[in-house]
């Protein structure tokens, strides 16, 4: 028996949050235990305010709530999932109410309100956040969004009046939480620099955690990169790079590691890089391709499952041992848990 549209998206949405590092469960067998984040689905409200279909728990606090539909039936739910937000039973445990962090979802697209917003707004997510990071969020003072409203004046040493003006300008947009924003400047002008000041404003008055710089030819990333190594802020003596880690992605083709998986260590793993057993990255077909070099940092893939249309990363590259014919890397699982702040 096929299962409904209902039933695919809530079975999509299980699966997004499992791999986000929640623990799904049915009201019925609730145990508040037994993880960190904890999604139970069906969870009854107050009285007129129907069923959540997901209650998100943090430490055994109730702090979100989602709500699932069909595929291609989210227009208009974002009041739905509001009135959960203001639901939640007087006896239960919650860090703020109304619940601060709601989302709607049909599985293959997911929109978030960010309730501590100065101006909380649905936008679309590629997933949902994991545990530890709405723990993170609660236990700021002010969010980003706030903290962006709160830059300090701009110290124009060393600038030039048309970078001061572009920068108050992209500040004066973030603060109003516009969309988008675009900075014109013609030829000369110090575009880059310009890019760099006000990246270290929001790096270290905004409270941004990374900045992605992207540039559309390789010439232009080796600018850029030099950029940021040669700034010195107009607050501090020292270089950009001595303050924030720069890194440059120096691959946008990052080879693919196939052949038998080492597991050498917890948390480590290694990769035999035989020629011809390398997959191309679009067609999935086997390819000769040079041995690797200068990748360090980008995505270690499973080209197997490539083959069979699953990106499966399985790790970083970090080096290659060129006599044993093996990539080195850490494993995809040590590298999340890294960026989420755990050893």
């Amino acid at each position: 028996m096929s299962e409904t549209p209902e039933q695919k998206a809530r079975r999509e949405i299980d699966a997004k949050l499992i791999a986000s590092g929640w623990l799904v469960q049915d009201r019925d067998d609730l145990d508040l235990t037994a993880g960190r984040g904890i999604a139970v689905r069906e969870f009854p409200m107050k009285s007129g305010f129907g069923f959540a279909d997901y209650l998100l728990y943090v430490d055994r606090k109730a702090l979100g709530a989602i709500e699932a539909k069909a595929e291609g039936t989210l227009t208009g739910v974002e009041a739905q999932s509001a009135k959960y937000a203001a639901g939640l039973p007087d006896n239960l445990p919650a860090y703020r109410r109304p619940l601060p962090f709601l989302f709607e979802s049909n599985g293959a697209v997911t929109f978030f309100t960010n309730g501590l917003d100065p101006k909380p707004r649905s936008r679309k997510v590629f997933s949902f956040p994991r545990p530890e990071t709405f723990a993170e969020w609660l236990s700021q003072l002010y969010p980003l969004r706030a903290r962006l409203t709160h830059l300090p004046e701009l110290d124009e040493t060393g600038l030039w009046k048309v970078q001061a003006q572009a920068i108050t300008n992209l500040e004066s947009s973030l603060a109003k939480a516009d969309l988008r924003a675009l900075i014109q400047m013609a030829t000369g002008s110090g575009k880059t620099y310009t890019a760099v000041s006000a990246a270290y404003r929001l790096l270290k008055f905004g409270g941004a955690k990374r900045i992605l710089f992207l540039v559309d030819r390789g010439n232009l990333g080796k600018q850029t990169e030099d950029e940021f190594a040669n700034y010195t802020p107009p607050d501090d003596t020292r270089k950009f790079p001595t303050l924030y880690t720069v890194q440059r992605l120096r691959s946008n083709s990052p080879r693919v590691y196939t052949n038998s998986r080492i597991d050498i260590e917890p948390g480590y793993i290694a990769l035999r890089h035989p020629k011809g057993r390398n997959r191309n990255t679009d067609s999935g077909e086997k390819v000769m391709a040079a041995r690797p070099s200068g990748m360090s940092g980008c995505p270690m893939l499973d080209g197997d499952k490539l083959a069979e249309n699953n990106l499966s990363i399985v790790g970083v590259f970090t080096d290659y041992c060129r006599e044993r014919g093996v990539a080195f890397g850490e494993a995809a699982t040590r590298v999340l848990a890294l960026l989420n702040g755990r050893p």
